[in-house]
């Protein structure tokens, strides 16, 4: 049978289907004017031909309230703009809910980079023992956090759940009730979600999504590679940062963070309560039937008549397991052992702590809660301590021991991370030891800054402890220094000394989003490859496995876009032992949010793993020319984004003309959005998720290309293009930084905010960022050889530009609104009370337009 190209599926089954339920949606009666949905579609081509006439914001709004509106009020027109931005954020939802359908369709299931493709290409090429070997050591690892890219409600989700289940089989009843209650539900949180609100919300992935899927990966390879025989390596582990990340976030305290370690081990008993009852019905045997009714009696307990105690342990569980699959090998001819095996490899999956907890704390603050713990601890430290050099004061922590407690502290920071590191110790009791076993550094600029953290441990009366210290590296500096400082901690006795008790492994954590905020996107993204290098080849010289831990956010401008190419394209001087890689925000509904999409994705990192070390092991290795075009297209790009860095009227472009300020007010996550209180807004301090976002919500995606069109130019102009386009077609990774960047740009729409261009203070501030975008475009294009962006991924492109279609209607109203407060603030009484309708304006819209842009760049 024939089969469409997936361009074709991607407009069958996505873009014809929106088309349909949308113009059902739109004429649906749930609000007080029926007018809405049909005034919607006019404004739309309003905006864009009024773009295509060079029409600001303003002009574009009042052209369409005089030619479709009676002699509207500006309270009338306030309301229909409220409207709009209610209709415009459902459409999205129907939207993902269409694309999530459709899911399994357009892609390939079974194709490229699915555990078949693995499988079939180890049978073709005589290794399967290898591909066993490899599965046996490698592992991906998920990490969700809660960083604030995409909040919905708990009540949408669950629509948008119904609602995908609607669509796949074309029940328009079921789909009319849904977008119908869709209409009715509040999309906005009156208060922000505190951390264990978060928790809870993303407690519901790994129950419905993560548990089944990873569960069912697992016993495919089991069946299909290793013959039915156990798999020792769990392959798949999850992370989870809500509730255990305090960087910047001070509503994360010890009891959130207990509570959400028990809430996790909670989730994991009742699926297992649950898989239990089912096997329950089926293994009515003699001899099985009592210790299955055994074990759920026990489970039930533990779950629902608890207050923290548990009435079988993990091993008791998995004993009891084992002892049923073998009598019903050897007295039921086998009778549903694979749900026996099924179960047991979840256990062995998600032991009974579901995903490991991780600590995360800024590096500023453990100096100053250290610095209190000398100035109260006297009799530990030297009297001279705070004036000896670095290397002086590792050695003294190396040597140091005691048993405080959060009591023996006044400031609350101290107390609440001394309080964190005995917390890890209650969690592991309890969840077992990868219920939270890892203690994260972000800003991670000495090797001091891992004593210190090091030296809490013994300082709390815990030698020896079950915990991985990760240093996070994030700015360009310290990404250049990292392997200077990993030696320092390899040299040291009481570190080496820990390593060893840690199996001689080390996790070193990189940040994307952070790096590129620091360098731009070039500089970031090299400075991480080199880092690995450099890290693997000092970590190999001490005979220490170095495993990555990936910071990345959704878009390219903080690490996302195609990941799986990225992992895919390390060659053999980085360790890549394991994918290790944060999951955020949208990219968690997007990436992860349904069986389909969790498993062709969670299959596409292990396979990325799998090409790296078995297919094309000695591929993608970098020439020493290939190294020499990349610093030098780095520098070029870095110098050019420093410059723009500093440029005078950066930071107040961000704070006048973009919706900085007012990601604070979204009520979208539980962090401040920046670390520090103060009004000033200090760059440093400013969070990488508002700042990327900022850019998006302008269009303007400066983060994701800027600088590359000047470095590629260079090239050009000094008759060396052939050098970039041999890099191009010969190295993988370069070609993917440039793809991702092309997505930043295909997400930009410059004449959005054109009207700057004659603005007093921004104009020519703008017309640099637009100078850049076009250049980067240019030479994007010319360097792939393509006609217009994206070219290579047509579904990818084609969901780009509906998306965009819908939200081009609430980016006008937030940037008429943004014109509004900007004219009345000039005003010398300015009205206040108008001013807060239209601050409200722009908060309410960033909503959709964060939610719309899956992978937003």
């Amino acid at each position: 049978m024939y089969t469409l190209p997936k361009i074709e599926r991607f407009h069958q089954n996505v873009i014809s289907k929106y088309q349909i339920y949308n113009s059902v949606f739109i004429t649906l009666p749930f609000d007080a004017i029926d007018n809405t949905g049909v005034l919607l579609p006019l404004f739309t081509e309003v905006c864009e031909s009024g773009f295509k006439n060079e029409q600001n914001p303003e002009e574009i709004f009042n052209y369409f309230s005089a030619k479709y509106l009676e002699n509207p009020t500006e309270e009338q027109k306030i309301e229909l703009m409220f409207r709009f931005i209610q209709y415009i954020e459902r459409q999205i939802v129907l939207f993902d809910a269409i694309e999530d359908a459709a899911f399994p369709i357009v892609n390939n299931m079974e194709g490229r980079g699915s555990l078949r493709d693995m499988k079939e290409k180890a049978d073709q090429r005589s290794k399967r023992k290898e591909l066993k070997e490899f599965l046996e050591n490698f592992q991906v690892r998920t990490v969700l956090t809660a960083h604030p890219t995409q909040f919905y409600p708990g009540a949408v989700l669950g629509i948008i759940t119904d609602l995908t289940e609607a669509v796949k089989v074309n029940n328009l009843v079921v789909i009319k009730e849904l977008l119908a209650q869709l209409g009715k539900t509040p999309f906005i949180k009156k208060e922000k979600p505190t951390p264990f609100d978060e928790a809870v919300s993303l407690i519901w992935y790994l129950e419905n999504v993560f548990y089944p899927t990873a569960g069912e990966m697992i016993q495919y390879l089991q069946k299909n590679i290793f013959d039915g025989e156990e798999i020792h390596n769990s392959i798949f582990n999850l992370g989870f940062w809500p509730g255990g990340d305090r960087d910047g976030n001070p509503f994360v305290t010890t009891e959130i963070t207990l509570k959400v370690a028990e809430r996790l081990r909670t989730s994991i008993l009742k699926s297992y309560y649950s898989d239990i009852r089912k096997l329950k019905r089926k293994l009515t045997f003699k001899g099985v039937d009592t210790l299955i009714a055994d074990v759920e009696s026990k489970l039930y307990r533990s779950v629902f008549y608890s207050r923290g105690e548990i009435y079988i342990s993990f091993d008791e569980f998995k004993l009891v397991l084992n002892k049923i699959k073998n009598i019903i090998k050897d007295e039921h001819q086998s009778l549903y052992l694979d749900e026996i095996d099924l179960l047991l490899n979840k256990l062995n999956l998600f032991g009974f702590h579901f995903a490991t907890l991780d600590i995360r704390q800024n590096s500023r603050i453990h100096k100053a809660v250290f610095q209190e713990i000398v100035d109260t601890e006297k009799s530990l430290f030297p009297a001279n301590y705070s004036q000896l050099s670095e290397q002086e004061k590792i050695e003294v922590l190396a040597t140091i021991s005691s048993s405080l407690t959060e009591a023996d502290f006044e400031n609350d920071i101290t107390k609440s991370t001394i309080s964190s590191i005995h917390a890890m110790k209650t969690i592991q009791e309890k969840n077992g030891e990868l219920g939270c076993n890892r203690y994260i550094i972000s800003n991670n600029e000495s090797a001091l800054n891992v004593m210190e953290t090091f030296a809490m441990f013994s300082l709390c009366g815990w030698k020896n402890p079950s915990v991985d210290i990760i240093p996070l590296f994030e700015s360009v500096d310290d990404l250049q220094a990292a392997d200077k400082i990993m030696e320092q901690l390899y040299t040291n006795s009481a570190y080496k000394k820990h390593l060893e008790n840690r199996n001689n492994v080390q996790t070193v954590m990189l940040g994307f989003s952070d790096g590129t905020k620091d360098g731009g996107y070039l500089m970031a993204n090299w400075s991480i490859y080199k880092a690995k290098q450099t890290l693997t080849a000092i970590s190999r010289k001490y005979g220490v496995k170095v495993l990555f831990f990936d910071g990345r956010g959704g878009p390219p401008a903080r690490g996302g876009g195609k990941t799986h190419k990225f992992y895919a394209s390390m060659g053999p001087t980085i360790e890549n032992q394991q994918i290790q890689v944060t999951v955020q925000g949208q990219t968690i509904s997007s990436n992860f949010g349904t069986l389909d999409s969790c498993r062709y994705n969670l299959e596409n990192l292990l396979s990325a793993g799998a090409t790296n070390q078995l297919f094309n092991k000695d591929e993608n290795v970098l020439t020493e020319t290939d190294n020499q075009i990349f610093d030098e297209l780095s520098r070029l790009s870095y110098d050019k984004y420093l410059k723009f860095k500093q440029h005078p009227k950066f930071i107040p472009y961000l704070e006048k003309m973009s919706t900085l300020n007012y990601y604070a007010k979204t009520n979208i996550g539980s962090r401040p959005s920046k670390r520090n209180k103060s009004d000033q807004l200090d760059f440093n301090d400013l969070r990488a998720i508002p700042f990327v976002g900022s850019w998006s919500q302008l269009k303007q995606n400066v983060p994701g290309f800027f600088g590359v069109g000047t470095a590629l130019k260079q090239f050009e102009a000094t008759n060396q293009w052939e050098k970039v386009t041999q890099l191009y077609q010969n190295s993988l990774f370069f070609k993917t930084l440039i793809e991702n960047s092309m997505m930043s740009l295909s997400k930009s729409f410059f004449p959005l905010t054109a009207y700057m261009q004659k603005d007093e203070e921004f104009g020519e501030f703008w017309q640099i960022i637009y100078d850049e975008y076009l250049e980067t475009k240019r030479l994007l294009l010319k360097l792939s050889g393509f006609t217009e962006l994206m070219e290579n991924y047509p579904d990818g492109k084609a969901s780009i530009e509906i998306r965009e279609q819908i939200v081009l209607p609430l980016l006008t109203i937030q940037q008429y609104a943004l014109l509004k407060i900007s004219e009345l603030k000039k005003q010398p009484n300015p009205d206040e009370k108008q001013i807060a309708v239209y601050e409200k304006i722009v908060t309410r819209s960033l909503f959709g337009n964060i939610n719309a842009s899956r992978n937003s760049a």
